[in-house]
This record gives structure tokens, sequence and C-alpha cells, in this order.
């Protein structure tokens, strides 16, 4: 059935802001989206809507492990059956060029190999399912400040050799789409970008769907005759009936529309058939996938922990307040049945020794939580959370139209205010519950909205700013998520009504976060810190981020932990060198302050079986399986890439080219603190003959110790740009050998010039040269 122009043409946008068009005549129904690159998101942001929370991306890439990270898609995938969604946004194969880039935790690797390896995995598992991937952002969209603006100039052979690579290894695992991002690639928006897009669409003969980042189409026939497909999300802004229009102007090609109307009907019908989802066992696999990720850099014998400590000490603000997952639009609503590391320790160790807590500092979110009671009760079984009054308008002493509580304590809104519609005309929220002061003395409540937003304690006026941005300006408030702050003392046991209110005008979307911070003083934490250190046998200090350090939309500023913990550190080292320092970051970090712990174990954002998958590694029953998916450099001036603020021109610069990451320190001489691909566990390896057969790397190696664990064999050329071309990752007993055999990539190879044998390096990470070896053409 041949569609006509104009039901072509309505294909070319998403029907809804999650839905594409359907064409039942051609059994293609319409799918559902979502985000997801660790799991099902919320199309609403609510923190009802909970789905797994797998290991972060840069977890997985830790892993070096593609089976596992296949499983961790399939996960996802029999996930989203389970919650009617036909494709995911994910996954997120763009580089983490910089140690600054905000969403690195998203990204699997500073590596184009690692990084396409694991993202076609990824698309094997989740696909298997009947799931679509659609891999993203298409290109360049490796750093977040100026993202919407930002114009990324890199040469051709950098754009094809390590920026493309990994959606080239995704289209070649046959994921469904790929999304283009917000940027400019060198003087073209991603969506209008003709060069990359026709690399995509001829030289690899992609068949699938090429849409849009939500609201980043910039023009109708630009967009359609650089080919993109689908324009998201609907209603349509520059696609759809415009698409039409520009037919009928001689613009684009009738064919064009019609070309971009069967990929997406054949989208439709690929991923849009009946699915049933699978029995895994998802606990097993969650605890699993966390631990194989964990890098263990550093160990002097103290893990695992000997059953013959007393008291063990965990000391450190992540203990309690863990960063699962980072912040992005794709944030997933972790189960309340999650641990955090100090509960799961002391489940797990609480029998066999005495547990001590404390923080040591302030966790310092930028928006700590607000544990409150609901202010009314609505008869649905709530005991925690803010009550929200919904209003028709901005006058708060009518009657509300409707009612709920509220578990969080930021209220995100995209397809109108909880049961009112869109956002087409005005109106105001109301959220408030009864608050406990923990202490005496001063208590700092936080706010901040998309609209004009009051908070009061007990009716007094406590915050107040009468901003009202404009509503092409939403987005960015909601991203940077800045908050007034207010100051209240309180007594001890004191019981205030709290009260924050949002009046806002139409727009896209809406959103009201607040918080509270008990009083507390730095040098009283830091004092009972370092006390509960002395005085245990061992200590764990948990350090990293909060769940909103690494965000979507923001960059940061420098790569050392908090400078209060950082002191933090020192002071606990000082009191008990046997510490264990477990850091809970999304990137490369300054790792220079715990270059000689006892203990060093680098564990990402691990997603919902955080604590249970600690608490297993620290006693032994699992071993840190990962390696490092990214250098830690020695200085922060040793990056080949670094500074992310486009210039005045809007240009950022991709200087480094070729040489990104472990490669730029290798052309320069520089030797990393910890390389890519360091790591160890809990027994030990010896490496015996290496050698090619038939075209393939093949390594002897043995388990030398006494527990059973992981290696990961790497080869590297050896000319530059220095570059990873294959890895194998062995499981083994005590006592057992096995062969590493390693398959040299195609995707790399084809970039060395010449037809002389290949110089190639392998040993366990991207410094160790433990053999040499040539490899024929």
């Amino acid at each position: 059935m041949t569609l006509s122009l104009a039901d072509a043409a309505r294909l070319t946008a998403g029907a809804t802001m999650w839905t594409t068009g359907a064409v039942p005549e051609r059994n293609a129904r319409s799918l559902m989206l979502a985000d997801g690159p660790m799991g099902v998101a919320s199309g609403r942001v609510d923190e009802r809507d909970v789905s797994v929370l797998t290991p972060a991306p840069v977890a997985q890439g830790a892993s070096w492990d593609l089976d596992l990270v296949a499983q961790m898609g399939a996960l996802v995938g029999n996930d989203a059956i389970t919650m009617g969604v036909d494709a995911l946004l994910a996954p997120n194969v763009n580089m983490a060029r910089s140690p600054l880039a905000g969403r690195a935790f998203e990204y699997y690797s500073e590596d184009p190999l690692l990084t396409g390896l694991c993202g076609a995995a990824w698309v094997r598992g989740i696909q298997s399912t009947g799931t679509a991937a659609v891999a993203k952002h298409f290109v360049c969209n490796d750093s977040e400040t100026q993202r919407d603006t930002m114009n990324c100039v890199v040469d051709d052979a950098t754009l094809r050799q390590v920026y493309l690579l990994p959606f080239e290894m995704a289209c070649a695992a046959g994921c469904g789409g790929i999304m283009t991002a917000y940027n400019h690639v060198n003087g073209d928006w991603c969506a209008e970008a003709s060069g990359p897009l026709a690399i995509v669409r001829d030289e690899w003969a992609y068949g699938g769907v090429l849409m849009s980042d939500f609201f980043a189409t910039h023009s109708t026939a630009a967009t359609l005759n650089a080919g993109l497909d689908l324009e998201m999300p609907g209603p349509a802004r520059f696609l759809g009936a415009k698409a039409e229009d520009a037919v009928a102007q001689g613009l684009v090609g009738a064919d064009r529309v019609q070309d971009a109307a069967e990929r997406v009907i054949r989208f439709n019908q690929r991923f849009g058939g009946a699915k049933t989802p699978a029995t895994l066992d998802s606990e097993e696999l969650l605890t699993a996938g966390a631990a194989a990720g964990f890098v263990l850099l550093r160990n002097d014998g103290l893990l695992p922990l000997a059953p013959t400590i007393l008291t063990l000490a965990v000391i450190g603000p992540n203990a309690t307040a863990p960063c699962y997952q980072g912040g992005t639009f794709a944030r997933i609503a972790v189960t309340p049945d999650a641990l955090t590391p100090l509960e799961a320790i002391t489940a797990t160790l609480g029998q066999h020794m005495a547990i001590v807590h404390e923080p040591g500092v302030d966790p310092q979110p930028r928006l700590p939580a607000m544990p409150v009671t609901p202010a009314m009760d609505l008869g649905d079984g709530c005991a925690t959370g803010l009550t929200v009054e919904y209003f028709a308008g901005h006058d708060l002493t009518a009657e509300p139209l409707s009612r709920e509580t509220r578990a969080t304590n930021s209220l995100v809104w995209f397809h109108g205010v909880h049961d009112q519609g869109r956002f087409n005309e005005t109106g105001a929220v109301r959220a408030s519950g009864w608050y406990v002061a923990s202490g005496d003395g001063a208590h700092r409540f936080y706010a901040g909205a998309t609209g004009p937003v009051v908070l009061k304690v007990d009716g007094v006026e406590i915050i107040r700013r009468d901003v009202q941005p404009a509503a092409s300006d939403i987005m960015g408030v909601l991203k940077a998520g800045d908050a007034d702050e207010g100051v209240v003392t309180l007594r001890a046991g004191q019981r205030v009504l709290v009260e924050v209110e949002l009046r806002y005008a139409p727009a896209r979307v809406q959103g009201l976060w607040y918080g509270v911070r008990a009083p507390d003083t730095p040098d009283a934490m830091l004092a009972r810190a370092i006390a509960a250190a002395a005085q245990a046998d061992a200590v764990v200090l948990m350090l990293g981020e909060t769940a909103d350090a690494s965000v979507e939309s923001k960059d940061r500023s420098d790569t050392r932990l908090d400078p209060a913990q950082l002191h933090l550190a020192q002071a606990v080292r000082a009191a008990n060198p046997r510490t264990a320092i477990v850091v809970n970051v999304g990137h490369a970090f300054d790792a220079s302050f715990a270059a000689d712990a006892a203990a060093l174990l680098v564990a990402w954002y691990p997603g919902q079986n955080f604590g249970k998958a600690l608490a297993d590694v620290l006693i032994g029953t699992r071993e840190p399986g990962g390696r490092l998916p990214m250098t830690l450099a020695t200085q922060e001036a040793d990056y080949p890439a670094y500074g992310l603020t486009p210039d005045d021109g809007g240009d950022l610069r991709y200087d480094d080219g070729l040489l990104v990451g472990y490669r730029g320190l290798k052309a320069q001489g520089k030797a990393a603190l910890f390389p890519l691909g360091a790591g160890m566990g809990y027994t030990s390896f010896a490496l015996g003959e290496a050698r090619i057969a038939d075209g393939r790397i093949v390594v002897e190696v043995t388990n030398t110790g006494t527990r059973a664990g992981s290696e990961v064999i790497q080869a590297y050329l050896a000319q530059s740009p220095y570059a990873l071309v294959g890895f194998a990752k062995l499981h083994l007993a005590p006592g057992e050998s096995a062969t590493a055999t390693i398959e040299p990539s195609p995707y790399i190879l084809r970039s060395v010039p010449g037809s002389d044998a290949v110089p190639l390096v392998v040993g366990r990470n991207a410094q160790d040269a433990a053999f040499t070896l040539r490899l024929p053409r």
C-alpha cells in the first residue's frame, strides 16, 4: 500500500511526546518510546514509576565483559516489556573525551573500540527481547556546556575513527534507530548534518530510523534533505504537515518524504509485535553486574576484610547517601527496597563484628532531602512525603482541582500538571508537609521552581522568588535546578508545617523542588569520624558524589572530589592507616589523594544493588572484577582534552584529534597515575607464551592464587595512534590455566596505513607491554 503524501508526511513527526505515528493498514502500530541508558525511565519523571536500575554505562564499560553488558541490555528490555515500552533511547555511545564531561557516567569509555563493543553488546541484549535500541547522541555530543548551540569542529579522520565508530558498530549490531544530537558538528546542526548522515545511510547502508533528539530540529527542508526521518517529540514543529508543504514548494522531493515514512513504518513493524517478558534473576544480575564493574586499584592486603576484625568503621557521606546513578532526564526511580551501602554492610557483617558509622562531612547535595509527613491524610496509605495540591489559577485560597501525595523533593511535569492536561493555561501547585527538627539551631530550607516560588514555615514566609522565566528558558531553569535559601531556628523535636508554592505560566514543562538541611558543625562531624576511625580495627571510607553532581546540561569544573571529603580522607587515614577507600563517582577523577591508600576501590554509579555488591566484595564472596575504562591522569594538565567551554564563536575544537585519552598520554610520553585497563582482583595471574595464530592473538594465562578470579588481556597498536585493538576476559579457578584469544578488530586495523605487519603490544593495561608481536596483514 502506497501512502499518500499527506500520510507519509504525518509519519515524519512523533504523534505525541513519547509515541510514533501509526499505519494500521501496514501492521505498523504506534510505538511507545522511553529514555533509558540505565533502565526504563518514566516519561512522567515520577518517583512512583519504579523500574530496574542497572549499573551506569561507565560501570558496565569497566567490566570489560561483553556478555555481561548484553545481559544488562536484556534485563532492561525485559523491564520495558512489562512497562509497555517498545523502544529505549539508548545506548549512549558518545565518548568520555574529557574527565569534565557532565554526562560521562552515561558513556562506556574514552576508547572508541571499547565504547563500540559495549554499545553493540547492549543493543544485541535489549533487542533480543524485541525492544528497540536507539543509539545516541549522533554525533560529538561528548560534553554539556552550551550543548544546544555549540559547534564541534573535528577533522574527518578523527570523526570517522573515533566518534562515528561506536555508532557504526551499533548499526552493525542492528540497532533500531539512531538519535541525532542537539549540537552542531562542523557548522551544521546534527539533525541537518548531511555529511555524517550520508555516511550512515549510504556508506554503512543503514536501514533503521534516524530521529532527532527531543526539540532538536530547526528546519524542514534542510532536515529532510540531510536524511533525518523522524522529528521528536510530537506534535510536529518542523516536519509533519510542513514536510508536505516543502514538497509542494519544490524544496524537498516527494520520494524523500516517502523514504522517511517507510523507515518509520519498518521501525514500527519490526518492534511493534507482541512481546512476552522472560523470567530473569534480576537480583543476581544486578549484584553481579555492579561487582563486575568495581575497579580495585590498590590493595595492601586489607581486602577482603579479615574475619578477625572486631569493629569496622564505615565512614563517609556515601555510605548512607550513595549515588546509584547520574542526574539526567533518564533518571530512574529506585526501588524502596534498595539497601544503602551501610545497610548492606550491617546486614552482611553485623553478626560478626561491630559496625559504627559517621558521615564525617555533609554530603552537600545541591538539594538535600526534606523528610516530612503529609499535611493531609488522603487515604492513600502514604506515611511519608508531601500533600501536593493543584489549582486552576494563581489563587491558592480556591478549592484545589485535585490532590495527591508525593514522596520526593523534586516534582517535574512534562505532560501537564498531574491530571490537569497540557500546560496551556496558568495554574499553581502547593506542596505541604510536617517537618520535625532533628536538633537545635539554624535549619536551612531550600526552594526553586520554573516560576514564582514561595516557601513558608508555620505560615511565615521564608523564601520568595517572584521571577517568571520566559517559556523558552523554562527547560534551562529546570536543568540548572537552582534553589534559594532561607534560615529558620528550630528546637529539637519541634514540629512545623512546611508549604512550598509554585505559580506557573504556560510552558512545555514545569518543576518545583525543595529541601532542608539540619544543623551540624563541620568540626564536630569530622571529630566524630576521626574518633570512630581511631577506635576501629579497619575503616571503609565511602566518598564521592551526590546524584545531582553529574548532571545533564552541565560539565564539571575540575576532577577533584569535594575539598571537605579530601580533608576527611587525610584525617581518617592518619587516625587509622587500615582504611579502604571506596570512591562513588561516574567519571575520571583525581585519585592522587589515595594513590598510596591501603585499598582503593572505584565503584562508579553501580545501580540499585550497590550496597549488596559492595558488601559481598568487602568480605570476598565476590571479587571486584573491573578494569578502568578511562585514564586517571597524574595531573589534570596531562589529559589531552580537558576544558569544554566553546570559544567566543561557539566552536569547541577537537584539537586532540585521534589522540583521545590514553592515546594522547602515550604520544606525549606521559605515564598515567592509573592507566586505561588497570585493575586487580583478589588473586594473581601469570602470563605464559603470547603468539599470533590464524590472525588471532593468543596468550596463555594461569591463576596462580588461591581464589577464583578474572583477568583482562589487552592488545594495543604499538604505533601512533596507540590504540586498543582487542581484549579477552578470562574467569579462572585457582590453579586453572586457559588461553586468552583476542580477535584484532578490523575497525581499528583498517585505519593502519601500509601493507606491512602491524606491530602490537600485549599486556594487562595500556601501559603494560608484557609482549610485543607483529600481526601479518
